[in-house]
């Protein structure tokens, strides 16, 4: 909607703030914009800010933005006449298993595309639009490397069954949903759009006191998907925040009070689990 001409509003006074921000105002790349919007909130103690695009024909809105415009009839918005509320949120990563141009990852008989890798393609921002065309590009990528070598691929190696007759049924499911939403609310305060090294610092902790915790009960417990997907999204907050320490700068959109400069030249980050 921004890349369209929607313009963002403090919902308070009706100002279009991003002109103040930036000479590309709503067109700045996004880590700008959303440090603008989470300035704007904290500033003035909202909840949100306001994305106007009525200023455009009703007809114009409906056919660039048809499926936005049903949802948002669904929530009792008519976008073509009211503005939108908007808050920043975290939808991609940016990082992941390092891959070559073939889609190749170093652990052999391996290949990975789309969000869970570090392609290069996107950079510190991801500038290149829709991420789904790199899932399309490295999985196509991947599926010639694995045709072109494929009698040379080692043999799969043997895998045990899976053995379940030493743990039981969680009776504590709640632990699962208190971890999850432990860690995406210190993750959205202390890793959020603006970071200092206290708050990255106070993030590590918190991490690490819940590391024994998971892994016991991954242990006791029967396999489920929240569980996997609790485990997965504990290591993910631990790189995010250990990579977030060890840059001393800011980039893209790792943005910390304590380095607000950008280095000249970048440097690699990359950690294992």
């Amino acid at each position: 909607v921004r890349g369209e001409g929607g313009h963002l509003l403090n919902p308070r006074t009706g100002h279009r703030f991003m002109p103040d921000i930036d000479p590309r105002a709503e067109l700045a790349p996004r880590d700008v914009v959303a440090r603008a919007i989470d300035a704007e909130i904290k500033r003035d103690g909202l909840d949100y800010v306001h994305l106007d695009i009525s200023h455009q024909t009703p007809e114009f809105v409906k056919h660039h933005f048809p499926n936005i415009y049903e949802k948002l009839i669904g929530l009792g918005i008519d976008m073509t006449k009211e503005p939108i509320p908007v808050v920043p949120a975290q939808h991609y990563t940016c990082g992941g298993i390092l891959i070559g141009l073939d889609a190749r990852t170093d652990l052999p008989g391996l290949w990975a595309a789309g969000e869970c890798t570090e392609s290069g393609l996107h950079g510190a921002n991801r500038l290149a639009s829709n991420s789904l065309l790199e899932c399309f590009v490295f999985g196509e990528a991947a599926a010639h490397h694995i045709a072109r070598h494929w009698d040379a691929l080692p043999p799969v190696p043997p895998i045990r069954g899976w053995d379940e007759s030493r743990v039981t049924d969680s009776d504590e499911e709640v632990v699962i949903k208190q971890n999850w939403t432990e860690i995406r609310r210190f993750m959205w305060n202390y890793v959020g759009i603006v970071r200092t090294t206290k708050r990255l610092e106070r993030a590590a902790h918190r991490i690490a006191n819940l590391a024994k915790e998971i892994e016991d009960y991954y242990g006791s417990f029967r396999v489920t998907t929240d569980l996997i997907e609790l485990r997965n999204l504990h290591q993910c907050a631990d790189l995010i925040v250990r990579s977030a320490l060890k840059r001393h700068e800011s980039r893209g959109l790792h943005y910390t009070l304590d380095y607000p400069d950008t280095d000249p030249v970048a440097k690699d980050t990359v950690l294992v689990p």
